[in-house]
């Protein structure tokens, strides 16, 4: 009987296990109602968040998010004009900003959204070939303050060499190109990959073809871990 007891408790508790580890593909529409129920379709790129001792993430982030942003569909106000805004007005440290009311952005840049982002972690690792980004995704709403995107995603970006030459010194010459890859990769480069990956998901704009149309494929989780070879995207 305590055999049985046993087996039975070890049976229950693999389900539960399984029932909690398994993760429940929803739709776009379900994970971001908001962006499919009032379709917005200009964007605010707000000076970026640095949480980081690499002083100069928060330039390349701010000058790498309005591509894919643009190809998502959106109309993104050019980040050189309101980079010239932010500063004149003393709004460029975005952290003083991200829990006040947004309307001001909204009637000075006709913005529907306004997106922050917080870089929490940048380490490049030469010997490894990689450059490690945490960053989060906070997406606005200009008119009533409600976060209508969020994502948060810890992404190596893959920087490594492989010549396909065997044997030690094949290795040996791999881990040298990796080193040399790795530290001139550009920052920019390294941040275009890291946007490019994590915005992929985000809902399409009326000036994409899959405007509304996206809405029932799969959202991508909201914090995610994932590597990304960075010579993949251009």
């Amino acid at each position: 009987m305590k055999i049985l007891k046993i087996i039975s408790c070890i049976v229950v508790l693999v389900a539960v296990l399984s029932a909690c580890s398994s993760t429940q593909k929803i739709s776009r529409k379900a994970a971001y109602p908001e962006m499919y129920a009032k379709p917005m379709t200009t964007l605010l790129i707000m000076p970026p968040i640095n949480k980081t001792n690499k002083v100069e993430a928060k330039e390349f982030f701010f000058t790498t998010l309005s591509q894919p942003l643009c190809e998502r569909g959106y109309y993104v106000i050019p980040p050189y004009v309101s980079m010239e805004v932010f500063k004149n007005e003393s709004a460029y440290d975005a952290d003083l900003i991200i829990d006040r009311p947004l309307d001001k952005f909204a009637s000075y840049f006709g913005a529907d959204m306004a997106l922050f982002t917080i870089i929490h972690k940048w380490e490049k690792m030469a010997l490894g070939g990689s450059v490690r980004v945490e960053v989060e995704y906070i997406v606005k709403s200009t008119q009533t303050n409600a976060v209508v995107y969020s994502r948060r995603g810890d992404i190596t970006l893959d920087t490594s060499v492989s010549s396909g030459a065997g044997g030690l010194f094949g290795a040996l010459a791999d881990l040298a190109a990796t080193a040399i890859t790795t530290a001139t990769t550009p920052h920019v480069k390294a941040a275009r990959a890291c946007n490019t990956f994590s915005l992929s998901d985000f809902p399409s704009g009326k000036y994409n073809s899959s405007f509304m149309t996206d809405s029932v494929s799969a959202a991508g989780l909201k914090i995610f871990r994932s590597t990304v070879r960075v010579n993949q995207v251009k």
